[in-house]
């Protein structure tokens, strides 16, 4: 594969791939400074280490109900109820990729990004959110494969982010093929939205009762989070904590991974072509030593960047660790995954935690039946930061040459263990919508969707991706 362009419309500086960005910047703040330059209270908390453990071996402390919610069947509370309108973020049609980037960066959760055509309107025509984010990513370093008649457009759009031209969101807002926005009244309740998301369907848009004006956005995880902290108000949700994921017939042994040693792009691909977002990355055993979100191609999004499209998926993770260090100490780390014998309350207690869709499960580690994912080596993990690429196409930095980091020497990979399944947000409400008597569809065919759109427009490499990835479907 040929040198990728780099990867936003900010030029490349010339300079001297270091461990370290410089305060001192000659050229516009990339996506990726803002965001290591912001301030901690704009971070989302990870896990320390002492909070990891107290989460594995000690059931979450007891939670009190919101006394608004006391006595009341949760099928009977409005959506309204559940959502904010400040969270509600707009960008018109026409603002460039760059702007909508950093909103979507500095505004967090829901990480979603509402499209209009005019500041005036209060109806949305589209969304752009971080799968949006890695199609146009992938375009633009040349690793889409459209369709012909897709053809000119993505050589627009590569040809103009080399020239740092903006890019308005409305020449890429079909790059990542979606289902169709879901929406409800306020005053719908709650049964709705859970018979939907239970069936696979990741977030609604709430309008106002009588017009399309939307005051607020629910999602999976908020919804998973409601029933979660107000849990003995609702009884014949509460009963399910303390079964087992393995009793409960929840999760799937169907899953796809990817070894550490595997190209970055690979991961990359492999989310958008399948329509994930996120994927466990495993040594040569299959025991998870890390995790790439969708929401992780945050730190691909400027020219200083541009090393680690060429680098590996465990030495991307280490990148994740260290960003995540700058803001929450050296030693927080999320942890992404549980065994068979957790409970449903061990297990949303993480994904509340971690803000995260999918848990994997994993069996007890094995021993790797060659060498680690990436060799034991020296340097550590704070030498894994971003570096800025050369001008010189044939410099280390742009050659695909990075400190190697051991799979060992990540946290995660000493409290992990095999990969033998995932559980995601969609299998918790669906258990939910049935145990409360709704009648959610099979998530499956949902996923199965998402998948068929998502290869549509980033079609064969899907191929290519699948071949460097490990698919645990039974």
């Amino acid at each position: 594969m040929s040198d990728p362009p780099p990867p936003a419309d900010i030029p490349v500086r010339n300079s001297t791939a270091s461990p370290k960005l410089p305060q001192t910047i000659n050229h516009r703040s990339s996506f990726a400074e803002n965001l290591r330059h912001s301030p901690r209270s704009q971070r989302h908390p990870s896990f320390t280490q002492a909070a990891v453990q107290e989460l594995l071996h000690h059931r979450p402390a007891s939670r009190s109900s919101d006394p608004r919610f006391i006595g009341r069947d949760w099928r009977n509370i409005r959506v309204g109820e559940l959502v904010l309108k400040h969270e509600v973020r707009w960008a018109e049609l026409d603002t460039d990729v760059q702007t909508a980037t950093n909103l979507l960066i500095q505004s967090g959760p829901p990480n979603v990004i509402l499209l209009r055509e005019t500041k005036n309107d209060t109806v949305a025509c589209g969304t752009f959110d971080y799968s949006d984010l890695n199609a146009y990513l992938l375009v633009v370093v040349g690793l889409a494969r459209p369709e012909e008649n897709q053809l000119a457009n993505f050589h627009s759009i590569a040809e103009r982010a080399r020239e740092g031209t903006p890019i308005p969101l409305r020449d890429t807002n079909e790059l990542a093929k979606k289902g169709p926005l879901i929406t409800l009244s306020e005053s719908d309740d709650l049964s709705k939205a859970m018979e939907h998301f239970g069936s696979g369907v990741h977030r609604i848009l709430i309008h106002k009762d009588g017009n399309t004006d939307v005051v607020g956005i629910l999602s999976q995880l908020k919804l998973v989070k409601f029933l979660w902290d107000n849990g003995p108000s609702f009884a014949n949700i509460d009963e399910l904590y303390p079964l087992i994921l393995k009793d409960l017939g929840i999760g799937a042994p169907s899953t796809i991974a990817i070894n550490g040693d595997k190209p970055l792009t690979d991961a990359l691909q492999l989310m958008s072509n399948e329509g994930l977002t996120s994927v466990p990355v495993v040594d040569n055993a299959l025991n998870v030593v890390g995790n790439i979100s969708i929401a992780d191609v945050k730190l691909l999004t400027s020219s200083s960047s541009l090393p680690l499209l060429k680098s590996t998926c465990i030495h991307f993770v280490s990148v994740i660790l260290s960003e995540r260090g700058i803001g929450d100490g050296k030693d927080s780390f999320p942890v992404f995954h549980v065994s068979p014998y957790s409970t449903l309350a061990h297990t949303i207690a993480k994904l509340v935690a971690t803000r995260s869709h999918r848990m994997w499960i994993v069996e007890s580690s094995s021993p790797s039946p060659s060498n680690p994912a990436t060799p034991l080596a020296t340097p550590s993990i704070a030498h894994a930061t971003l570096a800025s690429p050369a001008s010189n196409p044939t410099s280390p930095a742009l050659s695909g040459t990075f400190p190697v980091v051991s799979a060992a020497a990540l946290p995660g990979s000493r409290i992990s263990g095999r990969l033998s399944g995932v559980v995601s947000l969609t299998d918790v409400l669906n258990l939910f919508a049935r145990q409360s008597g709704l009648h959610p569809s099979n998530p499956s065919d949902q996923r199965d969707r998402r998948r068929r759109s998502s290869s549509l427009s980033l079609r064969p490499s899907i191929d290519s991706a699948r071949s460097s990835s490990i698919d645990l479907r039974r």
